[in-house]
């Protein structure tokens, strides 16, 4: 009895993982049929797609990545939206792709769209941001005289080449008279 109880828990983890979505086969995947048009975390020429399984069912989305142009042409009210938002641009038909390995293509987008930094512009909350400014140290001293130093030679050099030119044209006056 133990062993029949044993044997099936087998099959039914053996079964679990074999049909368990596989990030790594989704961005192979991802980058072969979908990154020329499509970004986890910004816009294209498609959709940005995180967040897409939020967005849409994920039977609308092996229907439309398989064949979108049918279900434009069917009147899908998502589809046509989705359509008329990118330009309506034709996103080329997949048929060959498997409902698996659509899945591992959303599985991958999940992974990634978590691993984007929440807030990429630091001006949009500037309250929340503290600027990144480093005091006066010893550690940046030795920077800000040399820096410091090189101001100073280019102010007087600089008032050295205007005195020269009023002096050449104080001779050239007077070689005039």
């Amino acid at each position: 009895m133990n062993s029949k109880i044993t044997l099936l828990l087998l099959l039914v983890f053996t079964q679990v993982y074999c049909f368990a979505a596989n990030p790594e086969e989704g961005k192979k995947l991802f980058q072969a049929r979908c990154a020329s048009c499509h970004n986890v975390n910004k816009k294209l020429t498609g959709p940005a797609l995180k967040g897409v399984e939020e967005r849409h069912s994920e039977t609308w989305i092996i229907n439309f990545v398989k064949s979108s142009q049918k279900m434009i042409k069917a009147g899908d009210r998502d589809a046509l939206e989705v359509f008329n938002q990118n330009n309506q641009v034709v996103m080329p038909d997949h048929p060959d792709l498997t409902d698996d390995m659509i899945r591992d293509i959303l599985d991958y987008v999940k992974e990634e769209a978590s691993k984007a930094p929440a807030d990429e512009a630091p001006f949009a909350r500037p309250t929340e941001k503290e600027p990144n400014l480093m005091p006066l140290t010893i550690y940046n001293f030795p920077f800000m005289v040399a820096y410091l130093l090189l101001v100073a030679i280019m102010i007087i050099l600089l008032i050295f080449l205007v005195n020269l030119k009023s002096y050449e044209k104080h001779m050239q006056d007077k070689k005039d008279k």
